[in-house]
């Protein structure tokens, strides 16, 4: 054999060597990165039921302490938080020491202060778990049992990006006016035997006000982030007009995510890929009014888009607004840890693990059998859309490995 073909053999064996060196460890890096979201997968699913009681591993700090904590720029709570079932149950038990009206928004709320001096949002109960709205899928009141529901799913996911919620039963006599301020007391009103308040919102009527049982209302508690960590809020790029007649650019221009994607923040960073899952979710629990978002301040798109005000899902279980996922098929992309995340809840188990981690909550059962089946349906929809969006681009391109960790202290 000629030199310079010996040299060629030579040359094309160290390429085959090289690629097949690549190769492995490209398969070795993709196995490890399967291997380090089953296990987490495993410890989610360990870790689900919690015990409600006062307990904690630190009793030198409050409940309030440790979640303050918690919080760093891309989770709220930690994967391995075992004081979790603690710190609920001191949002659902802990005396309320002030009530006042809630902050701005559209819907009803009041804003309390529990012992230790932690604020938490109180959501009353306004329909009955069956209870079917109809009409645009923002339709209706908020629905508290679906703050619940929604804070549960996070955790299920694995996003760890939404505030802490539990459910709670308030003795509005006993417990509320003796402590509320003047502006909320002005609110309260009694329809036959049942007292009830209407709150200060852009949408509160005293023809429309939300009543107890009596004195007993139903509702949930959704705990304050610290102040340490304030907020920035955002509108979302895949936002509605909420104006009859007249359509949002993403719904007719096909090309809309490439646009999106050279704005800031959603040119670089993981900002476009928290706006994909967030679609995710809010499909999953029937969410179509996340008209804005919030952040932490100063992050420069690095903090985590916070799954805040999940109130206005569960509303219609026949539903399945597929427009609420057009970040997903529009931008055809998502993280390599999500999907594996929704492949592990296939056939099924999604609806085990929502009933599991809601089982301990005061006001379980919080999702009606219809809205459990919607939940299935729709996750079967996004892991289709996922698999249309491979055949149409391929999974390299599909795919997106990002694994943003930060350590908590």
């Amino acid at each position: 054999m000629k030199l310079k073909q010996r040299v060629a053999v030579l040359a094309l064996l160290l390429v085959i060597l090289v690629l097949t060196k690549l190769l492995l460890l490209d398969r070795l890096e993709t196995s490890a990165a399967q291997r380090q979201d089953q296990l987490s997968f495993e410890r989610m699913m360990s870790g689900l039921r919690l015990t409600m009681d006062s307990r904690l591993e630190h009793t030198l700090q409050s409940p309030w302490e440790i979640a303050s904590q918690w919080v760093v720029p891309r989770e709220v709570y930690p994967e391995d938080s075992p004081e979790m079932g603690a710190v609920l149950h001191s949002m659902a038990t802990k005396k309320i020491v002030k009530a006042d009206v809630g902050y701005k928004g559209t819907q009803l709320k009041a804003l309390l202060v529990l012992e230790g001096g932690q604020k938490v949002v109180f959501k009353p109960k306004r329909y009955s778990r069956d209870y079917i709205v109809e009409g645009e899928p923002y339709a209706g009141y908020d629905r508290h049992n679906a703050e619940v529901t929604a804070f549960h799913l996070d955790r299920i996911l694995g996003f760890r990006r939404a505030p802490l919620v539990v459910g709670r039963y308030v003795n509005l006599i006993t417990e509320i006016k003796p402590v509320a301020t003047e502006q909320l007391l002005s609110t309260f009103l009694k329809q036959g035997n049942n007292t009830c308040f209407y709150g200060k919102c852009y949408y509160c009527r005293e023809t429309e006000p939300a009543c107890a049982e009596r004195e007993l209302m139903e509702g949930t508690v959704t705990l304050w982030l610290p102040e340490a960590w304030p907020l920035q809020k955002h509108r979302h790029p895949w936002g509605r007009t909420y104006r009859e007649g007249k359509l949002a650019r993403w719904e007719y221009d096909e090309s809309y995510c490439d646009a999106v994607k050279k704005t800031s923040p959603y040119d670089s960073g993981p900002r476009l890929l928290d706006v994909i899952d967030t679609a995710i979710f809010d499909f999953l629990i029937g969410n179509a009014d996340r008209h804005h978002y919030e952040s932490f301040q100063d992050d420069e798109g690095g903090s985590m888009l916070i799954l805040l005000d999940n109130a206005k899902s569960f509303g219609n279980p026949l539903v399945d607004e597929r427009s609420i996922l057009a970040p997903l098929y529009q931008c055809c992309i998502i993280r390599v840890s999500t999907w594996n995340r929704l492949s592990h809840l296939k056939h099924g188990t999604l609806r085990s693990a929502l009933l599991t981690a809601t089982a301990h909550d005061p006001i379980s059962p919080v999702l009606s059998d219809a809205h459990l089946d919607a939940l299935e349906r729709r996750l079967q929809s996004i892991l289709a859309t996922v698999q249309q969006c491979i055949g149409q681009f391929g999974a390299d391109v599909v795919m997106v490995e990002d694994r943003m960790t930060f350590t908590h202290m």
